[in-house]
């Protein structure tokens, strides 16, 4: 490796303790003194806050996903095209693209256990409000508040679970946190399908918004207190993006997210009409993806312990080497069916790498790394569901599927160059 990503400047010395690891010295911000008095690293308390910021993560999956299995009924019970209907989705990713920065920018002086309560309780705010929306425009308005609320809250917890845990187990925290998205996944998607059928999309979400205030009262119970960083600076965010060890990351980070939701979109309607499987048999298969990508983040911590990038590297080649084998196999339903398990749980692996690469490449300010890689990831997410109506409405399910695999492995080709040319602050 030619090139060695170094430290910040030495006035922000006192901010960071640098440990040795197995191959490595690395640079990890120490925890604020009122969060170690709480929670000792490794303690029960720390670990269970843990759990309830990993089960805030389930309930803004849940949220986001929501309304995918419910279109359909909300486009009829408020006279509107499936396509404007479609906005709910697709609002909330440029909501969080922009509201992250911003949130960083003006956040510094709250305690992150306040904030991420305030948090909670604007997502339950927004399903309340669609629950009973008397028109979409109040949807909407109702949907951009959660997509501000998301890209908030992944600014902020995202480098939280470390601070609960302490530096050694910070990587698992991290990968736990990441586990409840693939939770949210499990439950979000199907539910919207199975909900809808059962008691309307309206109380749908009414029942979101109850899961949610019980994940709020949960968190008010065993979280402590969590001094902010007291670093919202402009700078911080600019320090971030000029380092060759982020930008590398932010771009496969783009470039993979791109190719996944490009495939992810329209999973759906490439397993009805390519595989011919019915609703029923792809909302189970929904719930094992969702379930091997709770254990694909699970090994991730381990993972990483041995090399991020390379981790990111050889999960993504997986990924991509499923998505066009999909194109080529998916017609026989139990071979897709074993695919798509296998792409949950490879993406596990890829979905925290992204955000662990991007916090090693600037560990002494890692809401400013956070919030960076909020805003890359929700534009990129945005760009890969525009890319598969691109092609969907002018190719064939097949052709963007195999773009989609493309797209995957020349993320997994950038971070086995960036490999070539940076390194990351490992942890133990």
């Amino acid at each position: 490796m030619t090139h060695t990503e170094q430290a910040a400047p030495t006035r922000h010395a006192s901010d960071v303790r640098v440990v040795t690891a197995s191959s490595c010295a690395a640079a990890v911000p120490t925890e604020p003194a009122e969060v170690r008095a709480a929670t000792e690293p490794g303690s029960r308390r720390g670990w269970a806050s843990v759990g309830a910021v990993a089960l805030g993560a389930f309930v803004i999956v849940m949220t986001e996903t929501l309304p995918v299995g419910l279109l359909p009924q909300i486009a009829d019970g408020l006279g509107v095209s499936l396509g404007l209907a479609g906005l709910m989705v697709l609002v909330p990713g440029f909501s969080a693209a922009v509201s992250a920065p911003l949130f960083f920018l003006g956040s510094g002086r709250f305690n992150r256990r306040s904030v991420i309560l305030a948090l909670g309780l604007t997502v339950l705010v927004s399903n309340a409000v669609v629950a009973v929306a008397p028109n979409f425009v109040l949807v909407l308005i109702a949907r951009m508040l959660f997509g501000a609320t998301l890209g908030a809250f992944w600014t902020v917890v995202s480098p939280v679970g470390p601070k609960l845990v302490g530096r050694a187990g910070g990587t698992r925290a991290i990968t736990i946190i990441a586990a409840g998205i693939s939770g949210g996944t499990v439950v979000g998607l199907p539910a919207g399908q199975f909900l809808g059928d059962l008691v309307g999309w309206r109380l749908a979400f009414a029942i979101a918004a109850a899961a949610t205030l019980l994940v709020v009262v949960a968190q008010a119970v065993v979280l402590p207190g969590i001094p902010a960083d007291g670093r919202t600076h402009l700078r911080d965010l600019v320090g971030v993006v000029t380092r060759p060890a982020a930008r590398f990351g932010m771009a496969a980070g783009a470039v993979v997210f791109i190719g996944q939701f490009t495939a992810w979109t329209y999973i759906t309607p490439f397993l009805m009409d390519h595989t011919q499987l019915s609703s029923g048999v792809i909302s189970l298969l929904y719930v094992i993806y969702g379930l091997g990508g709770i254990v694909g983040s699970i090994v991730a911590g381990s993972l990483f312990k041995r090399g991020v990038i390379g981790s990111f590297a050889g999960a993504a080649t997986v990924v991509a080497a499923l998505l066009i084998g999909l194109v080529y196999v998916g017609s026989l339903p139990w071979l897709a069916g074993l695919l798509l398990v296998l792409w949950g749980l490879f993406w596990g692996i890829v979905n925290p790498g992204t955000l662990v690469w991007i916090l090693d490449a600037a560990p002494e300010t890692p809401e400013a790394a956070s919030a960076v890689n909020v805003t890359n990831l929700q534009v990129a997410l945005a760009a890969g569901s525009g890319l598969g109506a691109i092609l969907v409405s002018s190719t064939t399910l097949q052709t963007v599927f195999l773009t989609a695999g493309f797209t995957v492995l020349a993320a997994a080709v950038l971070a086995a160059v960036a490999a070539r040319f940076v390194t990351l602050a490992r942890r133990d």
